[in-house]
Parts: structure tokens; C-alpha cells; sequence
């Protein structure tokens, strides 16, 4: 009898990232403004360089995983296992950063060109990405969440205060250069062993 170290796959769509509209109210948005406004804010840099600048200009904050902050945990780690069910399929089992919480604006040119948020070190643990929008649509120009899929195929990812995308970390995408006004956004993995 011949062994088969194979086993049938699930059929998933990998073709496409999964959107929820208000996956966040209102309510909860002003909530994490509001507390995380005691957190010290940093410039976000791209593999320990501040030069990159070219590629990146935010700056960022890092939620930490406490009682306090467990509740958006907790939601957010709900919206990706619903994601990834329907989608996916991708084997989940820890959420190794701390949410991130990211401010563009538009006096310093805030963007992020083409990217993936999956890599080595810290990064290869990803699987899974979430993009939370925290700014009303009427507070900011530009800084659209793109997301490219191979060719002249690209995704822009409807603006809305709660709006919620989630993807493969593996896909390239990026933030368009804020033109007026402040962006803000909540950025999330969940990932786990190598990709399987």
C-alpha cells in the first residue's frame, strides 16, 4: 500500500482581501483616540533606518497587550479569524506585535510606498494583516490603502471611520501620499509557523 504525505487541500481565494464596513464604530474609534493619546508617539522607520523616508513618513504608536487595551485585541483577532475562514485558511495562532496605531499627515509628506508587511526576523511570523481607518474621510485627501495583486490589478480600499481590510501579509500595498490633513489607522498581524 503506497503512503501519501499529501493531504487534500481546502480551496481558498487568494485573489482578493476581505472588508468589513464599520468593523469598528464610532464609539470605539473615539475610545482608542482618546487612551491612546498618553502614549508616546515615535517616527516609524524601516528595518532600524531613519533615511528611508522616501518609502515611509509616518508617525506611530504601539498599543500594549494589557487589560486595558485587550478588548481591541480581542475584537480585531475576531475580524481576522472571519476573514481568514472565508478567504484563506491559513493556519493563525499568535498575534506577535502589538497593535500599531499610525498617524500620516500631510505637512510631512505621510505615506508608505509599495510594500509587504511579511519578511525576516520579527516580520517572518506574519500571516495575516489588519488595517483599522480611524479618521473620518472629511479629515484628510489622499492616503489611500492600496492593495496590488499582480499586473495593473490594484484594490483601493473604500474610505469610511471603522472601515476594516484584511489581507495576506505577503501582499504588496501601500498608503498614497496624504495630501490635506491627518490619516490615522490601526495596524495588526496574526501569523504564526511558516505559512501553511
Amino acid at each position: 500500500m503506497k503512503t501519501s504525505y499529501f493531504i487534500e487541500p481546502k480551496e481558498s481565494n487568494f485573489s482578493n482581501y476581505y472588508f468589513f464596513e464599520k468593523g469598528l464604530q464610532d464609539e470605539e474609534v473615539r475610545r482608542i483616540t482618546s487612551e491612546s493619546e498618553s502614549i508616546p508617539s515615535q517616527e516609524a522607520i524601516i528595518n532600524d533606518d531613519y533615511r528611508k523616508k522616501s518609502i515611509r513618513t509616518s508617525s506611530i504608536k504601539w498599543l500594549p497587550k494589557d487589560t486595558n487595551w485587550q478588548w481591541i485585541y480581542n475584537k480585531l483577532s475576531d475580524l481576522i479569524s472571519i476573514a481568514n475562514h472565508s478567504m484563506w485558511n491559513l493556519e493563525l495562532t499568535t498575534m506577535h506585535d502589538n497593535i500599531q496605531y499610525t498617524e500620516y499627515y500631510a505637512s510631512e509628506d505621510g505615506h508608505y510606498d509599495w510594500h509587504m508587511d511579511i519578511g525576516s526576523g520579527e516580520t517572518s511570523f506574519r500571516k495575516v494583516s489588519i488595517v483599522v481607518q480611524m479618521s473620518d474621510p472629511t479629515e484628510y485627501e489622499g492616503g489611500d490603502l492600496q492593495i496590488w495583486l499582480g499586473g495593473t490589478s490594484t484594490l483601493t480600499v473604500p474610505k469610511g471611520l471603522g472601515n476594516v481590510a484584511v489581507f495576506p501579509s505577503f501582499y504588496m500595498h501601500r498608503v498614497s501620499p496624504v495630501t490635506s490633513g491627518t490619516r490615522k489607522s490601526l495596524v495588526m498581524w496574526a501569523g504564526g509557523t511558516p505559512y501553511r
